[in-house]
């Protein structure tokens, strides 16, 4: 590897880590049952919080748990949705090794 593709690399791991961080940091909301329940899931994967509606937990729970288990597979698809787009350009970049 010579001098020139060394900086291209260490330029590159600089951005993935900012974006990685970015990523991590930025809050993703899941919504279920038109808004019953909402979640909020930090780009770690950490939940932050998990709000449902006084009504209807007082109707059906079960159902209000699967909601939730909803809102959360919701929110997760939107970070991944989001770190394929801040992430997928790094990989593929020849460098020729």
């Amino acid at each position: 590897m010579n001098q020139q593709q060394m900086m291209r690399l260490k330029k590159m791991q600089k951005q993935m880590m900012e974006a990685q961080e970015k990523l991590e940091s930025t809050v993703f909301t899941g919504t279920a049952g038109g808004g019953v329940v909402t979640v909020e899931v930090k780009g770690s994967h950490e939940v932050v919080s998990v709000t449902v509606d006084p009504e209807a937990a007082a109707d059906d729970l079960e159902m209000v748990q699967d909601m939730i288990v909803l809102a959360l597979n919701d929110a997760n698809k939107k970070i991944e949705a989001e770190s394929q787009k801040l992430l997928g350009g790094f990989g593929g970049m020849g460098f020729g090794f």
